[in-house]
């Protein structure tokens, strides 16, 4: 028994000092961030600047924007109007809808696309005979068939602003090397619910630190699937839209960086999309993006350790694209902690070492926090009453690591699953996507209620530094899992309550 409770120890101490080093890194970017942001501000208003006395005219270079679609029948029309809103030369603007539908969307895009047509704007609708490579294979069809020198990218839920392609462009005139241009998420529905705002804090910590931090002081950054431009010679040139992983997004800003493309990075330019409501919702969206990145960074790591990048720059990346390896560490501790609690009372260690071990999960805990405290400070005015929802955010943060260790081993395995895509309700919710049973709920209660009983066996032992963070635990399995099965059986009224959408010039 002492043999096993040894050879548990030294498996206890690989999730903790992981969760060290992800909680020390995000100190980094914190630097990093403070380094460069207002430089950053700075750059994008002079370059504005310069170019707002010669607004763009015939000379202007065609822009084509692609709106990817599936099954999309509350939200598409929204995007198709705002996307033929947005300002620029006529006859230089091409819109493709990629509507790889199955339903009653194809309705929808197919009404509002004669409708734009006949105002004078330039919109096709490609449809194919089959989803292969889902929306990767989309993009890469659209842009087979587009016209444009500069491609903008947005999924349907999303709502650019007028002046997105003004904003944006121009700065593609002042570097020949630059491949792409990303901006910042705004929330349409922040304050539809408590889950909304919760998940709004986290997208503004890597969309207000962390691009920041990476593409300002010269660190790969990443395409966020959406409210992003390219230039085609760069997609091009890097090999083009690839769906061998479930982030083509991810991969492709990567491969297109190793190519020696730049990248830049525009805070100030707000896209508002709308946060799922729904906890199945948002388990889908983040089972995809845990199992793409770790996808990416398996594909990827040979030729990053090939590349010619600094040592800091390489390692930087290996965090960035293997961030969510967080998951099956929190995972490994909350299932290690009661025996660990043995092995300190059979072997006596010293308590000094043993409250040694709990300081990686205070770093893993309070840097995060840190992380998104100094992200809601530096932009909005109300902070003080935003970052009262950090707790919330950690607990659903812990709550999701079952369902994204789920994703990063059949990443490692290398087993498929299809895109799926996250649903979302529009300005009103006329079409309900169902879901299928979550088992994976079940899972969570269980493992909840053993963090209970961790917690109340380590607070009966007297171990008052560690017991908070098995609290943590517990509460973010127990919620998770029961929220899901709530929203699974519809028990909060999900399907009849109309979301709250922020009027968009409040959103930056």
């Amino acid at each position: 028994m002492k043999l096993l409770l040894l050879i548990l120890f030294p498996i206890y101490m690989i999730p903790t000092l992981g969760l060290m080093i992800y909680g020390l890194n995000c100190y980094v970017m914190l630097i990093l961030f403070g380094r460069r942001y207002r430089e950053a501000q700075q750059a994008r208003t002079d370059m504005l600047e310069r170019h707002a006395a010669t607004p763009p005219a015939k000379g202007a270079p065609v822009v084509t924007t692609q709106i990817a679609v599936y099954n999309e029948y509350n939200v598409v029309e929204r995007i198709m109007r705002a996307v033929a809103a947005m300002e620029w030369p006529q006859g230089l603007h091409e819109i493709q809808v990629l509507d790889d539908s199955s339903d009653e969307t194809c309705g929808v895009v197919d009404r509002v696309a004669i409708e734009l047509n006949a105002q004078g704007h330039d919109i096709k609708v490609l449809r194919r005979d089959s989803r292969l490579g889902y929306k990767a294979g989309a993009l890469a069809e659209g842009l087979r068939q587009a016209r444009g020198e500069f491609i903008a990218v947005f999924d349907a839920d999303f709502v650019p602003p007028s002046d997105f392609l003004l904003s944006t462009v121009p700065f593609f005139g002042e570097d020949s090397s630059l491949g792409l241009i990303q901006t910042r998420w705004g929330h349409l529905n922040r304050c539809s619910s408590l889950l909304t705002r919760a998940q709004s804090v986290g997208i503004d910590g890597h969309f207000i630190i962390e691009q920041v931090a990476r593409c300002w002081n010269g660190l790969f950054m990443n395409f966020n699937g959406t409210a992003g431009i390219w230039r085609r010679k760069a997609i091009e040139a890097s090999g083009g839209w690839s769906w061998d992983t479930l982030t083509e997004d991810l991969d492709l800003s990567y491969r297109m960086q190793f190519a020696g493309w730049k990248t830049q990075y525009l805070p100030d330019v707000v896209v508002p999309a709308e946060l799922p409501e729904n906890i199945n919702a948002l388990r889908g969206q983040q089972f995809r993006w845990a199992k793409g990145s770790v996808q990416t960074l398996i594909k990827l790591f040979p030729q990053l350790m090939r590349s010619r990048a600094p040592r800091f720059k390489k390692v930087q990346a290996v965090i960035h694209m293997g961030g969510y390896l967080v998951h099956p560490m929190m995972l490994m501790l909350s299932l290690l902690a009661l025996p660990v609690l043995t092995i300190k009372e059979d072997l006596n260690l010293s308590p000094y070492l043993y409250a040694t071990l709990a300081l990686p999960l205070c770093l893993s805990i309070l840097a995060p926090s840190t992380l998104y405290f100094v992200s809601q400070r530096a932009v909005y005015s109300d902070w003080k009453r935003r970052i009262a929802l950090l707790p919330f955010l950690i607990v659903i943060g812990v709550g999701l690591a079952v369902s994204n260790t789920k994703a990063i081993a059949e990443a490692v395995i290398g087993h498929e699953t299809p895109f799926i895509r996250t649903p979302k309700r529009g300005e009103r919710e006329t079409k309900r996507y169902i879901t299928s049973w979550p088992w994976l709920a079940l899972v969570e209660i269980t493992l909840g209620a053993f963090c209970c009983y961790t917690f109340s066996v380590y607070v009966a032992a007297g171990q008052y530094l560690t017991s908070p963070f098995l609290a943590i635990y517990a509460a973010g399995f127990l919620f998770v899992g029961i929220l899901t099965l709530c929203h699974t059986l519809n028990l909060t009224g999900y399907a009849t309550v109309a979301p709250a959408l922020e009027p968009i010039a409040d959103l930056a």
